[in-house]
């Protein structure tokens, strides 16, 4: 079965979906925090102990932020990807 198309009126524009810079940040905050929450988690199941679990969570948490942070900085140096315009090139 063939599902049919939605009607759509020709002369309407696109709508273009962006996120705010507040929501990427709360998704970034929530998707850390649960992150973390599962490692203190399977360090807890592992050690069975609940403040070594949170020293790990601790350590996990500032150590992937900073192995974020210079895997980007590392990415910015490499050009596969990305588009860059020549120098002096006049627009068309």
């Amino acid at each position: 079965m063939d599902a049919e198309k939605p009607e759509t009126d020709s002369n309407a524009a696109t709508e273009v979906i962006r996120e705010s810079r507040l929501r990427s940040v709360l998704k970034a905050l929530s998707w850390r925090v649960l992150a973390t929450l599962t490692t203190i988690a399977i360090a807890y199941f592992i050690v069975g102990d609940v403040n070594t679990a949170l020293k790990i969570g601790a350590i996990e948490v500032v150590a992937k932020m900073l192995i974020y942070y210079l895997h980007e900085r590392a990415w910015a140096k490499v050009p596969l990807g990305t588009v860059r315009a020549w120098v002096g090139a006049e627009k068309s």
